[in-house]
C-alpha cells in the first residue's frame, strides 16, 4: 500500500483556516487608521458620510478624549465599529476625497468652479453640456440656480446665489464620479 493510499481523502482534510492572525491584525490597524482620519473631519463632512449612528457617536466622543492610552483604546473601539459597517472600502474612498490636500478633492473643487463660472457667463448652452456630463443633475433646479446667480452678478450684489450654484454642482459632480 502506498503512502497516498493511507490518506485517500488528503485534499478533503485540508481546511481553509481563513486569514492569519497577522493579517487580521493588519486589517484592524488599517481600520483604526481610517478611524483616526475620521477624527480630522469637520462636522459637515462627518454628517455627509453614510455611517451608522454608533460610529458617529464614537467619533464625536473620541474628540473629547485627551489621555493618550484612553484615546488609543477608543481608536481600537472605532476600528471595531468600522469593521461592522456596510462598506469600509467605500468609507475609506469618501474620507480620501475629503482630505483637503487630496488631489481628487482639489480637482473636483476646481471643476465645479469652472462649471459655475461658465454657466454664469455663458448661460443655457453650458447647462446642457453639464447635463451631458452629469445626467443625474436636476435640470430645472440647475437652470433656476444659474438664473439667480446671473441676476446676482448683473446687479453686482452678493446674495450667495453663486455659492449655492457651486455647492449643487459640486454635489452632482461628486455623485457622478463615484
Amino acid at each position: 500500500m502506498s503512502q497516498s493510499d493511507n490518506h485517500p481523502h488528503h485534499e478533503e482534510l485540508e481546511e481553509d483556516f481563513g486569514p492569519s492572525k497577522s493579517q487580521i491584525k493588519r486589517e484592524m490597524h488599517a481600520l483604526q487608521d481610517l478611524g483616526k482620519q475620521m477624527l480630522d473631519l469637520n462636522d459637515e463632512q462627518l454628517a455627509s458620510l453614510d455611517i451608522s449612528d454608533t460610529l458617529k457617536a464614537a467619533i464625536v466622543e473620541s474628540r473629547r478624549i485627551n489621555q493618550r492610552e484612553a484615546r488609543r483604546r477608543h481608536l481600537q473601539y472605532i476600528g471595531k465599529i468600522i469593521r461592522q459597517e456596510d462598506d469600509p472600502e467605500a468609507l475609506a474612498r469618501a474620507i480620501g476625497a475629503f482630505n483637503a490636500g487630496s488631489e481628487e478633492h482639489t480637482r473636483r473643487h476646481h471643476l465645479a468652479e469652472r462649471w459655475r463660472d461658465r454657466m454664469i457667463s455663458e448661460g443655457d448652452k453650458v447647462v446642457g453640456e453639464f447635463i451631458d456630463y452629469c445626467p443625474a443633475a436636476d435640470v430645472q433646479h440647475l437652470r433656476n440656480l444659474v438664473r439667480n446667480a446671473r441676476k446676482e452678478v448683473e446687479k453686482q450684489k452678493n446674495t450667495g446665489q453663486a455659492r449655492k450654484l457651486f455647492r449643487a454642482l459640486r454635489e452632482w459632480i461628486d455623485d457622478a464620479e463615484q
